[in-house]
């Protein structure tokens, strides 16, 4: 399907470019079978920016993608914008009128369901509530208590139901922690001191903890006036990790220094009698000659709460990767299995994504990896829970072959990733790269 754009930057060219229409198709044809267990809508998040200009692709408008699966059949395909009231605005939302409204999001990066409400999310701003058939509800304030920035990777626990959440800025307060009640009630706010304008994009939490990642990827304004993409790597800015309970408070929190790093994903975290334990997709080096100095790695922190100290491991030195996602009813407990989508080699600014899905056992170190083939680019990889086994469920993705310009989703059993995908469903028209996706079982 040929796109109306002109491009002008490598986000604005082949699948990373917009796409213009919103769409929708019923009763998609399905290469192989479909497993009767998967009764949903699986959701895909990601920047789609449709008015130039944007100084990158991480700022794009955001747009859902997204298949509704029941009795065995695909029942739709759509892709929707989400109707943020950002996309009201006829001039640059950047501009210093509108810069501190929290409302103006992109809501283009992940999707969270919690109480009841799906929302679509994004760093910067407050997040949108959209419905399971990819409707924007509106902008959500939890009744005028959220008053900073949320993130776009809240942590919802499946123990309690309660949900943690944080937000970072650019002037103080630079990070406060949000915790949120089963109900969806915000109960507690704290102000997180960190050593200054940090980016923040990911933390993690275990059943009695949270961790917050304080590393040296800084704001710079005078990169933010020129429009540019407002942070980079600084050497001068140290690289801890703060761990606090989650309904602690900041006498509770404890800094860890850490070697330099960024961390754009953590996979999980959990609790080991005195130590926490948190696994991560961690690059030693991040915007400094490019988007990625080095590759992401699969790695280990290991935190001792009594003795201070700190030890970090690489878990896999080999396959480069990002989206690293455990299912969501391990979050915050000991996991065994982990999942993660293959990364490209840096390339400048470039986000390169790679053509593999990898699968860990961490309890032995053994790894299995789903390769689609030269030119076949496969999304995030989200679970769907379908048996007891932590790894009883399906993998499922949304995969472009840049050989037919053809986006597919797939499913793949999480058990036997190597075997390639169960199910292909060729998509109505081509889904551009984007972020974070979600299964929302019975949506």
């Amino acid at each position: 399907m040929a796109d109306d754009f002109k491009p002008a930057a490598w986000w604005l060219s082949g699948n990373f470019a917009p796409v213009t229409k919103e769409t929708e198709s019923f009763d998609l044809k399905i290469e192989g079978a479909l497993p009767l267990e998967l009764s949903g809508v699986f959701m895909r998040n990601g920047p789609n920016p449709d008015r130039a200009p944007t100084a990158h692709w991480f700022m794009g408008d955001g747009m859902l993608h997204g298949l509704r699966l029941e009795g065995g059949k695909a029942k739709w395909y759509r892709n929707r914008f989400t109707q943020t009231e950002r996309r009201t605005i006829t001039g640059d939302a950047r501009g210093p009128e509108n810069i501190l409204n929290r409302r103006l999001s992109s809501a283009n990066t992940a999707l969270v369901r919690h109480a009841g409400k799906i929302y679509a999310l994004e760093e910067a701003h407050f997040p949108y509530e959209v419905d399971g058939e990819l409707n924007t509800v509106g902008c959500q304030d939890f009744g005028g208590k959220l008053t900073s920035p949320m993130t776009a990777h809240p942590k919802v626990c499946p123990e309690t139901g309660e949900m943690m959440s944080f937000g970072y800025s650019f002037m103080p307060p630079w990070l406060t922690y949000h915790r949120f009640d089963a109900k969806g009630a915000l109960v507690q706010t704290e102000e997180i001191p960190v050593t200054g304008p940090t980016m923040i994009h990911d933390f993690a939490m275990t059943r009695n903890h949270v961790i917050f990642m304080d590393l040296p990827i800084v704001f710079d304004i005078q990169m933010a006036m020129s429009g540019s993409m407002p942070f980079k790597w600084s050497d001068d800015y140290p690289a801890r990790m703060g761990i606090m309970p989650r309904a602690g408070s900041v006498a509770d929190l404890k800094w860890f220094d850490v070697k330099a790093c960024y961390i754009f994903h953590t996979l999980n975290a959990f609790d080991d009698g005195d130590t926490v334990v948190m696994d991560a997709a961690r690059y030693d080096k991040m915007w400094s000659k490019g988007f990625a100095d080095a590759p992401g790695l699969m790695s280990r922190y290991v935190f001792n709460l009594k003795t201070g100290k700190v030890t970090e491991t690489q878990l896999d030195g080999q396959r480069a990767c990002d989206f690293p996602r455990v299912p969501d009813d391990r979050l915050g407990l000991k996991h065994r299995y982990a999942y993660a989508t293959a990364t490209g080699e840096p390339a400048g600014d470039d986000v390169v994504f790679g053509t593999q899905v990898f699968k860990w056992d961490l309890n032995s170190g053994a790894a299995q990896a789903c390769d689609f083939g030269d030119g076949r680019h496969p999304g995030e990889a989200v679970f769907a829970r379908a048996g007891k086994d932590e790894d009883a469920g399906y993998l499922l993705s949304i995969v472009h072959d840049d050989n037919t310009n053809v986006s597919e989703f797939v499913v793949i059993d999480a058990q036997k990733v190597s075997k390639g995908p169960i199910a292909r469903i060729a998509l109505p028209q081509r889904v551009p790269y984007g972020f974070h996706g979600a299964w929302f079982e019975g949506a």
